[in-house]
């Protein structure tokens, strides 16, 4: 009997001790930020998508844009490269916009008018601005590094049937006061945002409305941003979705803004 209470408190000691359960803490929010930037913003090395928009008013009217997107990844410092290229409509054919993305300083944006063959660069100032007239800002599309805010970890609870991380981040400058964000606690991505303005007043929602496999990262490829105030909301579907493609660095230039990269843009 002795021998068998001896095993049996060894097993009880041993499931306790490797139980990875067992007194696991919760990251931290920054952690959990970070983490979810890194997932929504650097899945793979690079990413190509077509992507398609929809700029819907309170009357229901509808304006679409259609775009290609590439995406590549600079090293372990978090440096990107971004490049849009807009196939329509007439309006705004041949416009392109491109981002130098650096984590520990101002990004550089530029984008070309065909119309006037110009490029112009985007201040920084401006990188909260609408982006093409839709309800996503310049920083929507190209992302924000996770020390512009301060993050807490609010709660965990059940989003549409996933488990997420409720995180309150106040930008230390923004047009926003607070953003309030549903974090998938398991695929890192965000499921939905609110952002509220400085009289604590909705301002604008984020919702993720389809999240799909492509090859083995998950993506946001159906997602909403809607003006609280305005009615106004922009759709976005990504289509064709690939990730580690290798794309190179000069696509990434002045060059090809006036001139786009046929291979990587049809």
């Amino acid at each position: 009997m002795r021998s068998l209470r001896i095993f049996a408190t060894s097993l009880l000691t041993a499931i306790t001790v490797t139980s990875p359960a067992a007194g696991a803490a919760e990251p931290s929010a920054s952690d959990i930020v970070k983490r979810s930037l890194d997932t929504y913003y650097y899945a793979g090395s690079d990413m190509r998508s077509k992507v398609q928009m929809k700029l819907i008013n309170p009357q229901g009217k509808v304006r679409e844009r259609e775009m290609t997107m590439l995406r590549i990844n600079l090293g372990a410092a978090g440096d990107q490269r971004y490049y849009i290229y807009f196939h329509g409509p007439a309006d705004v054919k041949g416009t392109s916009f491109l981002v130098w993305k650096y984590p520990a300083k101002e990004d550089d944006r530029w984008i070309f008018v065909p119309a006037l063959r110009l490029v112009k660069r985007i201040a920084a100032d401006d990188k909260r601005s609408s982006f093409v007239g839709s309800d996503f800002t310049y920083e929507d599309v190209s992302g924000r590094d996770v020390d512009d805010e301060s993050h807490a970890l609010v709660r965990k609870e059940s989003l549409g049937g996933r488990p997420a991380y409720v995180i309150e981040s106040k930008p230390k400058a923004a047009d926003y006061s607070r953003r309030v964000s549903w974090i998938d606690a398991e695929r890192w991505l965000p499921l939905k945002e609110e952002y509220f303005d400085a009289r604590n007043e909705p301002l604008r929602t984020f919702t993720a409305e389809k999240v799909e496999q492509a090859g083995k990262y998950w993506t946001v490829t159906a997602r909403t941003m809607k003006n609280q105030q305005s009615g106004h909301r922009t759709e976005v579907v990504f289509r064709e979705v690939e990730y580690d493609v290798g794309l190179k660095q000069d696509i990434f230039t002045e060059r090809y803004l006036r001139d786009a990269p046929s291979q990587w843009v049809r």
